[in-house]
């Protein structure tokens, strides 16, 4: 969705052909070992606007019909979706965590080892950090202020994962001797007589 909405941006500065739309999304968030984004998912997601009739083939850049040779420009209904999206807040999914998962079924079965799993995702993060130090201190302070501010934003997300995972490390030994969340199974099949939602026998029908 993002990639949508950014594509749609990018339209709206000016008018633009898949393979520039693809290369400035790749400027503004720093090269694609930031965020890749293959050219199939540029041209589909350029399709997928122009159905929804948010942007308008405006030429064709010589001759033929390929994907790379058509120009966009927005239109009005585009130009309001835009609007929409930059007023409204981005909402954070942050409980949703593929470590934590992780960590969970590590605790949870006999194949997992919670303390090896902290301790090879923290020596993951100090890698990270590590390439986003280095990332920063490439950039140009006067060209790359938004790139800096970006870095910034990742570093600061890698320092709170670093000290999320020294907490964990610490309540490990008590969090081992809890027991895991019992899950709520509802009883498949249909209900029996009498019970609440059971159909039989059937209805009467006078």
């Amino acid at each position: 969705m993002t990639v949508r909405f950014a594509i749609l941006g990018l339209i709206a500065q000016k008018p633009r052909h898949g393979y520039e739309a693809r290369a400035a999304f790749e400027a503004l968030v720093g090269g694609d070992k930031n965020w890749e984004v293959k050219p199939a998912q540029i041209y589909t997601t350029l399709e997928r606007l122009e159905e929804a009739g948010m942007i308008q083939r405006t030429s064709d850049l010589g001759e033929g019909e390929e994907p790379s040779r058509r120009v966009y420009r927005i239109t009005p209904h585009g130009e309001e979706t835009l609007q929409e999206w930059f007023s409204t807040p981005t909402p954070s999914d942050h409980q949703r965590d593929d470590f934590f998962i992780k960590l969970m079924i590590g605790i949870a079965c006999k194949q997992g080892n919670p303390q090896r799993l902290i301790q090879k995702q923290r020596a993951l993060l100090f890698q990270e950090m590590h390439n986003i130090t280095d990332q920063r201190e490439a950039c140009d302070g006067t060209a790359e202020v938004a790139q800096i501010l970006l870095l910034d934003k990742v570093t600061m997300h890698l320092e709170a994962d670093l000290r999320w995972l020294d907490m964990i490390e610490s309540r490990l030994p008590s969090i081992l001797e809890q027991p895991l969340p019992t899950p709520v199974l509802n009883r498949r099949g249909r209900p029996r007589k009498g019970e609440k939602g059971s159909t039989y026998p059937p209805p009467s029908r006078d």
